[in-house]
């Protein structure tokens, strides 16, 4: 005798206000948020400026909609507050969420930019049936304040209908999903607007009016329609006449290693080693490689201090990972000792297992990572960088620094002239004695010093670049000039006679040449 297999059961959680209530939970945590009467509206990038993604309850009272130009609604209330949304922020979160509703059941899925899909087949008598466990979504996406509205049904499409459409809390079954269907507008089959206004023109407004409709006339009328905008499909895996299944990502791998003590220690050291033993193997097992490790040590008074490294390139090499740890732990504040550890590899990449060198030659690669990672650990991120450069005329915005721990250096430009090996932030202005009209100074005093130009070589001009500066920047005329005693310096005049941008122009030192 055969067990009887469950009926399918979706639960299609929206989120309507996602983008309004992430940015008010994040902004509340260092500025005040307006109040409840100010309408507030978070805009994105439109064809035409700037239009109106998520506004909050005041602002819908008011009649402003989604999809609006940003500058009309402000034309017609003065009062109106707005803020940019932070579409990529949405997505993070939703992704988190994906993951941490897995607390109902074992597959999640996200459902576009504001929903999740939960298959909850055979799971909803752990929550004593299954209103209780709709309602349980609800509360525990209200305490991380996020407005819920869901519903379920036996199939996605059903399921999201009902959600996004439908009364809150609808349970739909599968002998009903027609009769729950029927009254809900055509758009609720996920149609793109342009269909859903071709079906209204031809008077179907509602699911249950496309239904009426002969199969053969809306397989003939959108036929070149692809399968997944096509309302004859959409219909029938709404109804569960068509499979949908639903494609849920894996879980998130945890490399971690753990030491439970017996009894409280004040010296958390000796046991570091296992742990960085133990997360390597489970590093290596997967064929990965930490990139960042959080060291937690927990006190018995319930205290936690955490220690946290990042390496320049993915590694599970034991005495590298444990060499980082040095001094890292000298100022921790034991209490009354720690009877937990745990080594947690947090950001991972691929790490294949490859065959040494057979010359015996060592990496210099991986030398130059491991240099970068200690000296990191013990000097700190932001003393460690190395240059990157940009798209610029200007000579002093071409290099920057970065931290090392970022990504390996970037290729320097090819410029069409010599540059100076050191360059001057920011340049410093030198007196001209007698300048050449149109040229370099014959004589000029830098630093309390004269000195007197031999031969010069330029100019080089660089104009403002207008997309940035200031208008009113004046040009720059850029010489190498060679002095009496050998040195060779790099001047700019800033300006010319009647520009029209200042007075005079002035002389500025920039670099100096081997």
């Amino acid at each position: 005798m055969t067990r009887k297999q469950a009926a399918p059961q979706i639960v299609s959680v929206w989120f309507p206000d996602l983008t309004y209530e992430r940015w008010k939970r994040v902004i509340s945590a260092y500025r005040t948020v307006p109040s409840r009467d100010v309408p507030v509206v978070l805009s994105r990038e439109g064809t035409h400026g700037p239009v109106v993604y998520s506004i909050n309850q005041a602002a819908r009272t008011r009649g402003i909609n989604i999809g609006d130009r940003v500058v009309d609604a402000q034309a017609i209330h003065t009062d109106l507050h707005v803020e940019s949304a932070d579409l990529d922020g949405d997505q993070a979160l939703m992704q988190r969420l994906v993951h941490w509703a897995r607390r109902w059941c074992p597959w999640t899925v996200k459902d576009g930019p504001d929903g999740l899909y939960l298959d909850v087949t055979g799971a909803t008598h752990l929550f004593e049936g299954d209103a209780r466990m709709l309602r349980d979504i609800v509360q525990r996406f209200a305490i991380q304040g996020l407005t819920a509205k869901v519903a379920m049904a036996p199939t996605p499409g059903a399921a999201q209908a009902l959600a996004r459409y439908g009364i809150p809390f609808q349970i739909s079954r599968c002998r009903d999903v027609a009769s729950a269907l029927s009254p809900l507008p055509v758009k609720a089959l996920r149609l793109t607007p342009e269909t859903t206004r071709l079906l209204d023109r031809l008077g179907l407004k509602t699911i249950g009016a496309l239904v009426t409709v002969p199969r053969a006339a809306l397989m003939q009328r959108f036929s070149t329609i692809p399968a997944d905008q096509n309302p004859l499909m959409l219909m029938d895996r709404a109804f569960g006449a068509s499979p949908d299944p639903l494609n849920a990502p894996a879980d998130h791998v945890q490399f971690i290693a753990r030491a439970r003590l017996s009894e409280p220690v004040i010296d958390p050291v000796p046991h570091l080693k296992g742990l960085v033993d133990e997360l390597c193997q489970h590093l290596a097992d997967a064929e990965q490689g930490a990139r960042q490790l959080r060291l937690i040590i927990y006190r018995i008074d319930s205290e936690c201090r955490t220690v946290q490294l990042t390496t320049a390139k993915a590694s599970r090499d034991k005495a590298h990972l444990l060499r980082l740890f040095d001094g890292k732990l000298d100022g921790i504040d034991p209490g009354f000792g720690f009877d937990l550890l745990t080594l947690e590899a947090v950001q991972v990449e691929p790490v294949m297992r490859i065959q040494e060198n057979l010359d015996g030659k060592r990496d210099a690669q991986a030398d130059i990572s491991g240099l970068i990672d200690r000296l990191t650990a013990r000097l700190g991120r932001e003393n460690i960088t190395w240059s990157t450069w940009r798209e610029s005329h200007i000579p002093e915005r071409i290099e920057g620094r970065v931290p090392a721990l970022q990504g390996a250096p970037t290729q320097a430009p090819k410029l069409p002239h010599e540059r100076p090996i050191r360059v001057l932030g920011p340049p410093e202005e030198v007196r001209v004695i007698y300048a050449v009209p149109e040229g370099p100074p014959s004589q000029f005093r830098w630093r309390g010093v004269l000195y007197k130009s031999t031969r010069h070589a330029g100019p080089e001009r660089i104009a403002p670049e207008w997309w940035r500066d200031r208008p009113g920047t004046r040009l720059r005329d850029y010489y190498k000039v060679e002095v009496q005693d050998g040195r060779r310096f790099w001047l700019y005049r800033e300006g010319v006679l009647y520009d029209g941008r200042g007075d005079d122009p002035r002389w500025f030192m920039h670099g100096f040449f081997t």
